[in-house]
């Protein structure tokens, strides 16, 4: 199995820098991928000379060194992708393959569980995380935070500029982490229906601290 690398921001762990993984058959990869995690058909990608190629840069291990498919920017080099989850996932590191050159993207920016960001906004709002990406074939392994992506549904990755050219050009993403399924809505919200009461009685309640001591429920 190739050998991938961490980048950026102190958050490279020298433990990673080597495939964890070895004899794992190569169309598995590392056990925390999280590729089949990723619900792929709704994965969009902006500003992409062709949007319906933003699902197919979410590839399986085996083809995450594959350069025929990619998406590209179209109007200038800038370039967001949002990759939903099927659940919640702690993440532990971004996979990322692009370029070639200086269409390497010069920094991805990390936006966890913020729908419908678009250039609009993302220019205005401090990312989570950002690295700085190196040019190269290879595909960076970007180790984030945890403490910083405990429960992701959704990421949204902005690529603000490229290394030179008025385009920029992403082959391959893909994640490392824990996934846990959702909570069904109704598991969510029973524990906060059941403080409520249809009718209160402030006979049936302790008085506050501080308040009237010579006050007292009607009746008593």
């Amino acid at each position: 199995m190739a050998h991938n690398h961490s980048h950026g921001g102190g958050c490279h762990d020298e433990s990673h820098d080597h495939d964890h993984d070895h004899g794992l058959p190569e169309e598995v990869g590392p056990r925390d991928n999280l590729y089949a995690r990723i619900d792929r058909a709704n994965v969009v990608a902006l500003n992409a000379v062709d949007p319906e190629k933003g699902p197919a840069i979410i590839k399986p291990w085996d083809q995450r060194l594959d350069e025929e498919t990619y998406v590209e920017s179209d109007a200038d080099d800038q370039l967001i992708v949002r990759v939903p989850f099927t659940g919640a996932v702690k993440l532990r590191a971004l996979l990322l393959k692009a370029g070639p050159g200086n269409q390497t993207p010069a920094k991805v920016a990390l936006f966890p569980n913020v729908e419908n960001l678009d250039f609009s906004d993302i220019a205005d709002m401090k990312p989570v995380q950002e690295f700085t990406i190196p040019q190269g074939r290879d595909v960076g392994e970007y180790h984030v935070l945890p403490a910083k992506f405990p429960n992701v549904t959704s990421i949204t990755l902005f690529f603000p500029a490229s290394q030179g050219t008025d385009t920029t050009r992403v082959y391959y993403v893909g994640f490392l982490g824990q996934w846990s399924e959702v909570r069904a809505l109704h598991m969510l919200f029973e524990p906060v229906v059941t403080v409520y009461e249809s009718r209160p009685n402030l006979a049936d309640h302790d008085k506050i601290q501080g308040m009237d001591t010579n006050w007292s429920a009607p009746g008593t």
